[in-house]
């Protein structure tokens, strides 16, 4: 029995639609680390877009799935180096199968792991969130890219100027003043445009976070590193905009082998603790435009 292609009809309104396609779909994927003998298996939620045409109704949704299940079938067999390159062959896929298409999207988001030491010498396995975006056209045309989310604390400079000019005032001097101020979790991303030959490690992109901080967060803490913690994040106290600007100054110099046209993208955002809204700054830039 032939089925009616209700999707390839005529829709009653002629608009083109920029993205249409299917969220949430969940597969596992192998991902080969640089100087790791063994491969991680990594729980993956991949999102994926093509443009619509104004005189088609719908997108074929199944074909997207199909795609994406057919890729990563493979991605589990054989482990690939990175999920950004697996987001990448799931665009161009995706182009191949809506013929109607001239863009396809595909974002993929998940959480690994990372071996860290505390203040007091433990080892333990850290979680990141690792984000991949691409996005092909029909011309042949892609880009690429790879970033990672960090969770960290950061430290109110203004409160802290203010509380120790208060305390100074009631008798404290400079050299015993305490440094009080609002500590706040701070999530920031950062996010490369990759090209072949010019593959950059999720985890050096955590550590220029980190790095960035006032202080980095744990999992477990002794009472010993939790104060270790707090001290640090007092000595270096930050905003979000001071955040997202270490993470550029880092990756400039992090990553002078990158092209110039490389975009970079990075976001930073305070969930405050004595305000009932949150910090946020961003900067979208390429390598060359800071460079200068």
């Amino acid at each position: 029995m032939s089925l009616p292609d209700v999707q390839s009809l005529r829709s009653d309104h002629d608009f083109k639609l920029t993205r249409v396609g299917v969220t949430g779909v969940q597969k596992p994927v192998m991902i080969e680390r640089p100087g790791e003998e063994r491969t991680n298996a990594l729980h993956a939620t991949f999102d994926l877009f093509v443009d619509l045409p104004a005189e088609q109704r719908g997108s074929h949704m199944s074909r997207n799935l199909e795609a994406i299940g057919e890729i990563l079938e493979d991605a589990v067999r054989v482990p690939k180096k990175g999920l950004e390159w697996i987001v990448e062959g799931a665009a161009r896929e995706l182009l191949e199968r809506h013929e109607y298409a001239t863009v396809a999207e595909v974002e993929a988001e998940s959480t690994f792991f990372v071996e860290q030491t505390t203040p007091s010498g433990a080892k333990t396995l850290e979680p990141y969130e690792l984000l991949a975006k691409a996005k092909a056209h029909r011309d042949g045309g892609i880009r690429r890219s790879i970033g990672v989310a960090v969770t960290g604390m950061t430290a109110c400079p203004c409160a802290m100027e203010t509380t120790q000019h208060i305390l100074e005032e009631q008798g404290a001097t400079i050299e015993n003043a305490p440094s009080v101020t609002h500590n706040q979790r701070n999530r920031a991303m950062l996010m490369l445009d990759v090209r072949e030959g010019n593959d950059v490690d999720a985890r050096d992109m955590v550590t220029i976070i980190e790095d960035a901080m006032s202080a980095p967060t744990y999992e477990l803490l002794k009472r010993g590193d939790e104060a270790d913690l707090v001290l640090q994040a007092h000595q270096s106290p930050r905003f979000v905009e001071d955040v997202t600007r270490e993470i550029l100054a880092r990756v400039l110099k992090r990553y002078e082998h990158l092209p110039g046209d490389t975009i970079v993208t990075v976001k930073s955002q305070a969930e405050e603790s004595i305000h009932k809204h949150d910090a946020f700054a961003e900067r979208v830039t390429t390598l060359e435009e800071l460079r200068a």
